[in-house]
């Protein structure tokens, strides 16, 4: 069964945030994906910019497990402060998938 983590962080404006604010989060994005790789817990599939926010996709068999070992990244890099994640213990298609909002 494949399972998520989808990471929601806020944006400096309301459209797709400031050069200096992508290139943090760009720079998250690349611990995020050493993490995930080292613990051999998953894949970081990608992710979008727009509409005041950037969204982070990640997935594996459990996200728990995910999110155990990116916690400890998100926790480190301010530009990571005020956001939250989603843990889905499903697929994306399922309607039935178990959701948790979780913050660090």
């Amino acid at each position: 069964m494949e399972q998520a983590v989808i990471v929601h962080l806020p944006l400096d404006d309301s459209r797709f945030g400031t050069q200096e604010r992508r290139e943090a989060l760009f720079q998250l994005e690349d611990e995020l994906i050493e993490a995930i790789e080292l613990a051999e817990c998953g894949e970081f599939d990608g992710n979008e910019f727009g509409e005041g926010e950037c969204v982070f996709y990640m997935y594996g068999p459990d996200a728990d497990v995910i999110f155990m070992v990116v916690e400890v990244v998100l926790k480190e890099f301010p530009v990571a402060h005020g956001g939250f994640a989603i843990k889905r213990y499903g697929l994306a298609d399922d309607p039935n998938a178990r959701e948790i909002r979780v913050t660090w």
